[in-house]
């Protein structure tokens, strides 16, 4: 046999499936992958078309909205001078890059054996059934192995360790997502969604709120009442209209122009919503099959379960701070240092709302004043991430349609800080640089030590948190014997008081037979018929209560 025959049949086999795009590649693999873990073929086909819909839906948006603002954006530049040149596409273009790449599901095996490894050990309580989100970790991967040059190790590595801090981090956030929902102890809903990596840096920030400036909680408000107040006008399609007027006069277009801008952003950021909504029912029938295998091998032990962060989206808070802020991420995107990146896609961030919740309970002037310091990490990480981004989808065929060939694209989303350490570590590892090398060293170092100390804050504060509802539980039961004691005291008064009247009523009978007996001795000389006859009835009758009126 002709290896090299072999070898190149099956190039040409690999390369005939990349041809078909990302959505027909997903289609096949997520129907396949879903049948080897058991699922039925009726669903693990539906799991495979909804994916399939996801991506061609997704990248329809994407186009959408590019066509219709490629022209504004070009002269909003040129007019004036700024170098906001990236358009921010959201989280969409990621999505669909990862997505259409076979890597992503192998940094998926990795990542569950992973999972069942630290569950093994007993390290981690956390099964992550959240499959589709893995592209979250794909593109971390992804970033690292485009800057190394090819550098599986670091690559792999990398991969694992990011995972495992969002399983830690889905562990010590338990308790504050039972707190801040309402969820008894019997609960078992957690996160682990990686956005949810920042919240180290909203808790410390937070700290340090509390250090310097405590007073600030006596001005927060109720977000809830905000958000009724806002109402449509806070929605996504409201603020993309607005948006689309913003960059419409920035760019100085004509009437038409901006009315089409603001109704095309209004129907894009609405879409990105309806479309993205499809993809976690497409990766649905794959994680079932994938959480049953698992469950079977973890012999009934108890696990918390992660789903996506929508758990957390019935607080009011997000939605108010996200609306709050979009303008600012606008105003900021303007005048930072650094930053090239026009948000569009990610014009509200709901990549960083949630860890402002967490971190800082629901506080909305410290999730509002912490998201705006840290608005510059996800502008920047955006800036560094587009020549990936642009040059990988180009090479993937997925280079959203309506943008020039010279034009880049990035996307204002989650995992700033672990997308600047990839491309920082790769960059090292392929350059052998010192300087990258000692800069890497003193990063990892720095974020994991921020890490534990807020892994270490967050039990403290579940501890506390489980004092506080011990004494509460501790103090109802005390209440609760009080009342039993004080009804237990009424029966025991009933008793009481029935045995006083019983001793009462015999103390009167016994009385009343001894005035019989006194007053029968004073008639002993008449007959004596007459007076057993006398006696013998009123004898009787004493026997009644009736007797407290004789005598």
């Amino acid at each position: 046999m002709d290896f090299s025959k072999v070898v190149g049949t099956l190039d040409q086999g690999f390369n005939w499936f990349i041809g078909l795009g990302g959505a027909a590649m997903m289609f096949v693999i997520i129907t396949l992958l879903s049948l080897a873990f058991g699922v039925k073929l009726s669903r693990a086909f539906e799991g495979g078309l909804r994916m399939a819909m996801a991506l061609t839906g997704m990248s329809a948006v994407i186009s959408l909205l590019t066509t219709a603002f490629g022209p504004a954006l070009k002269s909003f530049v040129s007019f004036t001078g700024l170098h906001l040149s990236i358009s921010d596409l959201g989280w969409a273009p990621i999505a669909v890059i990862t997505w259409s790449s076979l890597y992503t599901l192998y940094f998926a095996f990795i990542c569950i054996v992973t999972n069942l490894v630290m569950l093994a050990l007993k390290v981690t309580n956390t099964l992550n059934v959240d499959l589709f989100n893995i592209w979250n970790v794909s593109i971390l991967g992804l970033l690292i192995n485009w800057s190394s040059g090819g550098n599986f190790f670091l690559m792999s590595v990398f991969v694992v360790f990011i995972y495992a801090l969002m399983l830690f981090n889905a562990d010590a956030m338990k308790p504050t997502i039972n707190d801040l929902l309402g969820y008894d102890e019997t609960n078992i809903t957690t996160t682990a969604h990686p956005e949810l990596l920042v919240t180290p840096v909203v808790v410390l920030l937070d700290r340090l709120i509390s250090r310097i400036f405590p007073i600030i909680d006596k001005y927060d408000f109720d977000a809830e009442t905000l958000n009724k107040k806002i109402g449509f006008l806070g929605s996504k399609g409201a603020i993309g209209a607005y948006l689309g007027v913003f960059v419409g006069l920035l760019g100085r277009q004509d009437a038409p122009h901006i009315f089409t801008l603001a109704f095309t952003a209004g129907v894009a950021l609405e879409l990105f919503g309806i479309v993205g909504d499809w993809f976690g029912p497409a990766i649905e029938p794959l994680s079932e099959g994938i959480s049953s295998f698992m469950e079977r091998r973890m012999h009934g032990r108890k696990l918390y379960v992660a789903i996506d962060w929508p758990i957390l989206a019935s607080r009011a808070e997000i939605w108010a701070v996200a609306n709050i802020l979009a303008p600012i991420l606008l105003i900021i995107a303007m005048v930072l240092p650094g930053n090239n990146v026009l948000p569009l896609g990610g014009i509200i961030l709901t990549v960083l709302a949630p860890a402002l919740l967490i971190g800082t309970r629901g506080k909305v002037m410290r999730m509002t004043i912490i998201g705006v310091i840290m608005i510059p990490l996800f502008l920047w990480a955006a800036t560094l991430i587009a020549p990936f981004l642009t040059q990988t989808s180009k090479v993937m065929g997925v280079f959203p349609a309506g943008l020039s060939k010279n034009e880049m694209f990035s996307a204002v989303d989650s995992d700033p800080i672990e997308k600047m350490l990839a491309l920082l570590f790769g960059n090292a590892a392929k350059t052998l640089d010192w300087k990258l090398i000692l800069g890497s060293i003193v990063a990892l170092v720095v974020y994991v030590a921020l890490f534990v100390w807020y892994v270490r804050t967050l039990r403290k504060e579940a501890l506390t948190l489980g004092d506080g509802k011990s004494g509460a539980a501790s103090t109802q039961e005390n209440l609760g014997n009080a009342a039993i004691q004080n009804r237990d005291g009424e029966v025991v008064e009933h008793r009481e008081q029935g045995a006083a009247d019983s001793a009462s009523q015999s103390g009167m009978k016994a009385s009343v037979q001894a005035r019989l007996k006194s007053k029968a001795r004073s008639l002993l000389p008449q007959s004596s018929c007459s007076v057993k006859a006398s006696l013998r009835n009123r004898l009787r009758s004493s026997r009644t209560p009736a007797m407290t009126t004789i005598g």
